[in-house]
């Protein structure tokens, strides 16, 4: 699996408004079994270049590719977890797992598969209870499993964890980073936290402020898992980068701010 991004530019027309750049010129090259990560200050169209791999929206300029074919919608090659779990609430767990994949797989193999990714996610108990009956970060497990069932070239996760604690979104970091390097998922991870990047990715895609652009690829050569201590200098070395961008962020607001 191949996913290339060419030239991909991005802008938004509201109503009444000047129209609104989010991306610009955006070039990129994932290979099969990469855990890549975009990370950014808020605004500069991360989500919005993971809702174009996703085949959710499309660019206004340029062109996004996997395995040499355009992504125009979505489709079964590629599956989303969202920040929130997006789970039906009438739907038992297992249910929630099988539904994207009625149109697939008989009856056995969807049993099988959701069988198999709520154990990798460590569900196996819960699988006849509702949404509401779980907690935050189980509800989020559940939303990974049904991802990973549809066994999709492409696993897209939009700040899976920024809604949860911090414990928990250390347990589900670890879950995440077991399930890549069991199932050799090709990731792309949106996160605004730097630690997080730095322990899951081979490799960091940091974005400027809007209109977002590359401005560096940083290929993350530690070894897994990795420790604290080893991750301290690529985290200061990281954030060193991405300062320049959240002051510019910070100043704009304070213009538009001024001038209303």
């Amino acid at each position: 699996m191949h996913l290339d991004i060419n030239n991909v530019s991005k802008s938004f027309f509201r109503h009444g408004e000047q129209s609104i750049q989010a991306l610009q010129t955006i070039n990129l090259a994932i290979e099969d079994g990469e855990f890549v990560s975009l990370l950014g200050p808020s605004g500069c169209g991360k989500s919005t270049l993971l809702s174009m791999m996703a085949g959710l929206s499309t660019p206004s300029f340029g062109s996004v590719y996997l395995d040499d074919k355009e992504i125009m919608e979505p489709g079964p090659d590629k599956s989303m977890v969202f920040q929130e779990p997006a789970l039906f609430p009438w739907m038992s767990v297992k249910q929630n797992v099988t539904f994207p994949l009625r149109k697939s797989m008989n009856k056995q193999e969807q049993e099988h598969a959701a069988a198999q990714y709520l154990k990798m996610v460590h569900l196996s108990q819960f699988t006849g209870n509702y949404p509401h009956e779980l907690s935050g970060g189980m509800q989020q497990r559940v939303a990974i499993a049904r991802a990973l069932a549809m066994n999709s070239k492409l696993l897209l996760m939009d700040e899976p964890f920024g809604a949860l604690d911090e414990q928990t979104r250390q347990v589900l970091q670890d879950e995440v980073e077991n399930i890549w390097l069991e199932a050799k998922k090709t990731i792309i991870f949106v996160t605004h936290s730097i630690r997080e990047a730095i322990k899951l990715s081979d490799r960091i895609i940091i974005m400027s402020a809007r209109p977002g652009t590359v401005i560096s690829d940083v290929t993350v050569n530690l070894d897994r898992p990795r420790q604290q201590k080893d991750m301290a200098v690529l985290e200061e070395d990281v954030m060193a980068i991405l300062k320049t961008e959240i002051d510019n962020v910070m100043n704009e607001e304070l213009r538009y701010a001024g001038n209303h």
